[in-house]
């Protein structure tokens, strides 16, 4: 099947690792080999629950015996989205209470800028230097890396760039400003978390000016950072959350939420102010509830920062300089690019998936199923340390 891979499937970069999958469950994915890899990237963190969860799949068989896709977006009332909606609502504080399910984390991000111009009849958007908010047009404009943007322009006009964590920075925020987009952990840049109460700081300039603060919880959110929703941790409230990845369970959603206020100005002057036909589908919106609420039921949210020690303590190493990120969302930082693609390059032929950062050449992506267990992250820890003596 390789050479049709090649020859037939379009290539996102020109050295995929290019295995080719047999099965997958809990925390390993199988080739056609039978050799199995344990996983400690979840699909780029949007298997929370891990390979074949028993609760997802049922959720999903379940539901393609009921129906499937009925009717485009917001038409017909069904059930696994309205009770998607109403299960995120309670998750968070009263005025983040009208949900919008998407198709992906990009078309969630789409949402929310456009929601924001509505609400606000301004039109300049603030996001951070090296940011990632997804690919689409929209999304790439406020994605804050010019070599990826550069052969792609012209974007979207009336963008500006912050940097994050600079307070300095913050007053570049002003009345002409619509909403400041930022990830609540920067993801591609090396994940790194606000400090000196950053974030909240950003949303009391929102407050001054009148503008809105859009957090992209696409990645921290749903348990991955210790708290359900990543901005729990850092003291602020946005105004428009994104979300995505861990939420389908390893299906394909996103979703942006806002007060119902705000949502409605989306549904009239212009009626269809975002439609989509397959968003919400409820065959993905049942895998999402099995998600969320496995996630809710068990001890995986508060999980994650203990398991966060165990990789900390397992992952010492003179070439790791640093791990970064909170919880199940983090990453070895070592001193080259060349040192990090040898080291993932090896853990692959030991059985160990790792991965790379998008813009952070030196990271190590490990980003595990929240399901892992102590023993598989121990084993994966040991396998980085003998890589890491192997390359050196």
């Amino acid at each position: 099947m390789k050479p049709d891979f090649f020859k037939y499937q379009a290539q996102t970069t020109p050295h995929p690792l290019a295995i080719e999958i047999s099965h997958a469950k809990g925390s390993y994915i199988y080739d056609i080999d039978g050799k199995k890899h344990l996983d400690f990237v979840a699909g780029v963190s949007a298997n929370s629950l891990g390979h074949n969860h028993p609760k997802v799949s049922k959720a999903i068989k379940n539901q393609v015996d009921t129906y499937s896709h009925v009717m485009v977006y917001g038409e017909f009332i069904q059930k696994p989205q309205v009770d998607l909606c109403k299960l995120l609502a309670s998750t968070l504080p009263e005025n983040l209470s009208s949900v919008y399910i998407t198709n992906s984390g990009t078309e969630a991000t789409e949402g929310a800028l456009k929601l924001a111009k509505r609400i606000t009849n301004r039109s300049e958007i603030i996001t951070a230097k090296n940011s990632y908010h997804g690919n689409t047009q929209g999304a790439m404009s406020v994605s804050g890396v010019e070599k990826k943007n550069a052969a792609f322009r012209p974007l979207i006009p009336g963008i500006k760039f912050i940097e994050f964590n600079n307070e300095v920075d913050i007053n570049k925020i002003t009345i002409k400003t619509a909403a400041v987009i930022l990830e609540t952990i920067q993801g591609g840049a090396g994940f790194i978390e606000p400090i000196n109460d950053y974030l909240s700081k950003v949303k009391e300039r929102c407050l001054e000016v009148g503008a809105l603060l859009i957090l992209d919880e696409i990645q921290t959110g749903i348990g991955r950072t210790g708290t359900f929703w990543g901005f729990e941790n850092y003291n602020v409230i946005p105004d428009i959350i994104i979300t995505g990845k861990g939420l389908g369970g390893g299906m394909p959603i996103g979703a942006f939420i806002a007060s119902h206020k705000h949502m409605n100005l989306l549904k009239d002057n212009p009626k269809l102010g975002h439609i989509s036909t397959f968003a919400g589908h409820p065959i993905i919106a049942a895998a999402a509830n099995a998600t969320v609420k496995e996630i809710f039921n068990t001890n995986l949210i508060s999980e994650a920062l203990r398991k966060e020690q165990i990789i900390k303590k397992h992952l010492q190493h003179s070439s790791i300089k640093e791990i970064r990120g909170k919880g199940l969302m983090l990453t070895a930082i070592v001193e080259t690019p060349e040192l990090a693609a040898k080291i993932i390059y090896k853990c692959l032929d030991k059985g160990l998936i790792l991965f790379f950062l998008l813009f952070e050449a030196r990271a190590i992506r490990i980003t595990p199923p929240l399901t892992i267990s102590d023993e598989e992250l121990i084993l994966g820890c040991s396998i980085i340390i003998d890589a890491i003596k192997e390359v050196e």
